[in-house]
């Protein structure tokens, strides 16, 4: 047990030091190596017991660490900012910071296109693009590129419950009047 458990430790560092890329950012180069250190640290994992028993106490030490671990994280951001690391800026002022991108061996291109994914723009219109420790890249657009702010959507809202109002208050009195000698609504109306 003392050995899956520092098995998962050098995993964790590993994957620490190598890089912030989440799930959604892996290739295929990943995916095969991530597949192939399974069967590496197989058998450090449960040494030579092959039989279930062994295998259900690999899992579950696996498990009880990880949540243990996450629990940790959760509660000390010191702990946090070490194990996982800190947000990198990769675009600033609509510039990609060249040195950032370098050192995390990040394609233009890649870039450019989870821009796009995210506001429909280029990075040209990037305020702050921040790449988080979990590989999620966060965009804030320049102000000039938002399309709308959570105050125009409520304002637009407003204006559109005072319009709904009216025409129900101009419906009602229709109703109530009738139609005029030429078969159209009598009062008030738009």
């Amino acid at each position: 047990m003392r050995l899956t458990v520092l098995v998962y430790v050098v995993i964790v560092v590993l994957f620490r030091f190598t890089g912030k890329r989440g799930l959604a950012n892996l290739n295929t180069f990943d995916f095969v190596v991530i597949f192939l250190l399974s069967n590496v640290v197989q058998s450090a994992v449960i040494g030579n017991d092959t039989s279930l028993l062994g295998g259900v106490i690999g899992a579950v030490t696996l498990v009880a660490v990880n949540a243990a671990l996450n629990r940790w994280l959760g509660l000390d951001p010191h702990a946090a900012r070490v194990l996982e690391g800190t947000s990198t800026t990769v675009i600033k002022d609509g510039k990609v910071v060249e040195r950032s991108v370098k050192r995390l061996a990040l394609r233009s291109g890649k870039l450019g296109h989870a821009v796009r994914t995210q506001t429909g723009g280029t990075i040209k219109g990037v305020a702050l693009g921040r790449l988080e420790p979990d590989g999620r890249l966060v965009v804030v657009p320049r102000p000039e590129e938002m399309k709308a702010t959570r105050a125009d959507i409520a304002g637009l809202e407003s204006r559109l419950a005072a319009i709904e109002h009216i025409l129900r208050s101009c419906s009602t009195r229709t109703e109530k009047d009738g139609p005029s000698e030429h078969g159209e609504p009598t009062g008030g109306g738009i």
